[in-house]
């Protein structure tokens, strides 16, 4: 059969009617159209907006304090190769270096490296973890890893030499 305009139909269950409620009680969604039976959700515009005015003033006072923040530092993925283009000669590589050359972001606090490239130079990667495939071609090239502690924020004391995130 030729394909013209009269014979292009949708398939079988790809378009379904829309279920009328409230039509009668053999409909199977009749009386009370599947809202249940008296209350305010039965009623027409019930349970809609906020009907006490003092907590909506008290809501509205309160800051908005929008989205997420992880406690999670992102690892950023670096792919081996571009490392080797920007670093020929042998160097000591940690994320300061990286961003500055502009493979990382500034805010990046750590990374990864990825893939298995070739490299020419012996390069020591500072805080910074590698793939397997990654920490053999740079072990291949003479390269190494350092991962060196990094010291935490120090707690702020107050003028009396305490804490100031303090207990009541």
């Amino acid at each position: 059969m030729a394909l013209t305009l009269n014979t292009i139909a949708p398939n079988k269950g790809a378009r379904t009617k829309r279920f009328r409620i409230g039509r009668g009680e053999g409909s199977g969604r009749g009386k009370t159209a599947g809202r249940g039976t008296k209350g305010q959700r039965a009623r027409t515009g019930g349970r809609k907006n906020l009907k006490l005015k003092g907590i909506k003033q008290m809501i509205l006072g309160f800051p908005k304090n929008r989205g997420f923040q992880s406690k999670f530092t992102t690892v950023y993925s670096l792919p081996l190769k571009r490392v080797a283009e920007v670093y020929t000669a042998t160097a000591k590589i940690d994320i300061r270096s990286l961003i500055a050359k502009g493979l990382l972001p500034k805010m990046a606090e750590r990374a990864k490296l990825i893939g298995s490239a070739e490299v020419t130079s012996a390069l020591t990667f500072v805080n910074i973890v590698a793939s397997a495939s990654a920490k053999a071609a740079i072990e291949k090239a003479g390269g190494t890893f350092l991962m060196k502690k990094i010291p935490k924020a120090k707690k702020l004391k107050d003028s009396k030499g305490k804490n100031q995130h303090k207990k009541n």
